[in-house]
């Protein structure tokens, strides 16, 4: 089956001489969630400009469901919902009227049956009437949502959709997300909630200085890069790490309380008994000890001070 979306060598260079995408190549399935991750200024706004057909690309081609986002741009674009990360709204419109509006602008027949849904799934019916103005930050967020899903789209792009936005509206959104990858719907999203993405991605794609610095599936990408952390604390602290420990991966913490050991979680061999053993050997006892497990935001901290 083809890509949803096919971005090929895409590049864009500012006058200035910038280069915001460094030949950027992207696939991404129908009905899969895709978390786009990269720190600020990485280019993850410019790629998602750039496939929405809002920037223009210096060189390269962009795909959506075959529809070429230059030559073919309407037929791309009226299958795309955008929620960027400003707000820009009619403040004298109402609820009810920013979302018929958006749909009628995608060429969309009225169905009011839907955008009634649509508005009790954002926790919006009872502000249907309600002018923009008088609206919170959080409840104009989804009405920017509401405007993006109008039309039905078959492809979403989220772009840092739930920032500085309540708990609640980020349940309802992810509540929604779900709902629309079981109908088929694409979903691209960037957000600097990494726990987030750790949640609700098929894959991860990390982004830097305009180059995607690698893309896999979640499950797959916390397997080959995810850390394990065994912490023991110890019955009397170490000054030192005895010379016996030598070339074991080990810190001492909280001033020689604590001894930790990191190894990969996807090992056949952790290592961790014979450890133990080694500890019991050399006369190191221990009173508790814990594991715990890297996260997604860990990998990422990591894959981007390699990159940067």
């Amino acid at each position: 089956m083809p890509p949803m979306i096919s971005i090929a060598a895409v590049t864009k260079r500012y006058k200035s001489g910038l280069v915001a995408l460094d030949a950027v190549d992207l696939e991404i399935a129908k009905g899969e969630i895709f978390a786009l991750l990269g720190p600020n200024g990485a280019g993850k706004t410019t790629l998602i400009g750039v496939v929405c057909g809002s920037v223009s690309m210096t060189s390269g081609k962009v795909l959506i469901d075959g529809h070429d986002v230059v030559w073919d741009y309407r037929g791309a674009r009226s299958i795309v919902g955008l929620v960027p990360q400003e707000i820009a709204l009619d403040i004298f419109s109402t609820v009810w009227r920013a979302a018929t509006f958006s749909r009628g602008l995608f060429g969309r027949s009225p169905n009011p049956a839907y955008i009634e849904q649509l508005l009790r799934d954002l926790s919006l019916w009872d502000k249907r009437d309600t002018r923009i103005v008088e609206l919170s930050g959080g409840m104009k967020r989804r009405v920017m949502i509401a405007k993006a899903l109008s039309h039905e789209p078959d492809v979403l792009f989220l772009d840092e959709p739930t920032a500085g936005v309540d708990v609640n509206l980020r349940r309802d959104m992810w509540a929604l997300v779900r709902r629309l990858r079981s109908q088929g719907v694409t979903v691209i999203l960037t957000t600097h909630y990494i726990e987030e993405a750790e949640e609700m991605a098929d894959r991860v794609g990390v982004i830097n200085h305009g180059r995607i610095v690698l893309v896999d599936e979640k499950a797959a990408l916390m397997r080959k890069l995810g850390k394990r952390r065994l912490t023991l604390s110890l019955q009397k602290p170490l000054p030192t790490l005895p010379k016996e420990l030598a070339g074991w991966p080990l810190e001492l913490e909280d001033d020689g309380r604590r001894l930790s050991y990191r190894f990969s979680a996807g090992a056949e061999d952790t290592g961790v008994p014979t450890l133990l053993r080694r500890l019991n050997e050399i006369g190191v006892d221990f009173k508790d000890l814990d594991t715990s497990t890297t996260t997604l935001e860990d990998i990422f901290v990591d894959l981007v001070g390699r990159a940067a």
